[in-house]
């Protein structure tokens, strides 16, 4: 008989000089550990990160929610977990312990090495600048940057900056406004940008201007990729007539927020069957979540860079082999963890 348990654990984030629309010191987050009564030792460990503000799952029921899926642990349908972070942790919980225990769901042993982009927080001129050195400096030939936090004209200069040393050849630059634009000024604003030759913008306008996205999608001389317009879609009927709407070129998949990792790969199926590419990204989650997330993708046979880097921005993150290489995430082949921290 399966038993599972969960705990709440705090995440602290590194403290940075920027400037931002959200500026955060610290993040819940929600272990779930999965046994069998008659073989205890072995545990199946997943995450559930909700996130505040975003996330559909963000309400005064998810610990309730939590209770319910962890009494029910034996007999559970998954696709009746009314939670995305839930599902996704149970998911993980549940293929760590069919692999043994190990913390390697989805796919046992070293993670592949797997190409990441740098991603570059939005900050002040200098900052961005300074961020972008570094990353450049440890090798990384795919770099995100999230745009619409200070004057569009210094975001153009930072590109142009950019562009003067390093060609579409030598370095792939995406964007992403986390809905910055607005339905009136999107389309002046990617022609600018388009000059710099960006490879992806994610989300220009903010979520549900279905008929505005879809005609930006059109006429955009930037390939448009979907983030937050997947969040909160449950339905295979909502999912697929989103996307044969908008006609994105880009679906961007965070499986705490689209619904665990089946239902990304049904996104993901879905994408395909209409020539739509896709990349994941995860979405602050800690180790435990970035770990399943990266093992996830690489079932996927994936080639162009992922977004699994943000597991360095936290000050107190669990111990775990995940390591980063330059622009590559792999892992020991030790597979040593530390939970000291975490306290059930």
């Amino acid at each position: 008989m399966l038993k599972a348990v969960w705990t709440k654990y705090t995440l602290r984030f590194i403290r940075q000089s920027r400037t931002s629309r959200e500026i955060l010191d610290e993040k819940d987050t929600y272990f779930i550990k999965i046994y069998d009564t008659q073989n205890p030792t072995i545990e199946g460990w997943g995450e559930a990160a909700l996130f505040g503000g975003l996330s559909a799952d963000d309400t005064p029921e998810f610990t309730n929610i939590l209770d319910d899926c962890c009494a029910s642990i034996n007999d559970i349908d998954i696709n009746a977990i009314p939670s995305s972070a839930i599902r996704m942790g149970i998911e993980t919980a549940l293929s760590d312990l069919n692999n043994g225990g190990q913390h390697q769901p989805f796919m046992s042993g070293q993670i592949p090495p797997t190409c990441i982009n740098g991603l570059i927080w939005m900050g002040d001129k200098q900052f961005m600048l300074d961020e972008i050195a570094k990353k450049l400096h440890l090798g990384f030939r795919c770099l995100k940057l999230k745009i619409g936090g200070i004057d569009f004209e210094n975001e153009l200069d930072i590109l142009h900056s950019i562009r003067k040393h390093y060609s579409p050849d030598s370095l792939e630059l995406r964007l992403d406004a986390n809905g910055a634009f607005t339905p009136e000024n999107a389309m002046s604003r990617l022609e600018r940008l388009s000059k710099y030759i960006i490879h992806s913008i994610e989300q220009p306008i903010k979520a549900g201007q279905i008929s505005s996205i879809a005609a930006i999608c059109r006429e955009s001389p930037i390939p448009i990729a979907l983030d937050e317009e997947l969040i909160g879609l449950k339905s295979d009927d909502e999912k697929c007539a989103i996307l044969d709407e908008i006609k994105p070129s880009y679906i961007i998949l965070k499986p705490t927020l689209c619904g665990g990792f089946k239902e990304s790969d049904q996104w993901i199926e879905f994408a395909k069957n209409r020539g739509i590419g896709w990349w994941a990204t995860s979405a602050l989650e800690s180790n435990i979540g970035l770990n399943a997330i990266a093992r996830w993708t690489t079932t996927h046979n994936v080639s162009m860079p992922q977004g699994l880097g943000t597991g360095q921005v936290y000050s107190n993150n669990i111990d775990s082999p995940l390591r980063l290489e330059g622009e590559r995430l792999t892992s020991d082949t030790d597979n040593i963890w530390n939970f000291d921290a975490i306290k059930f």
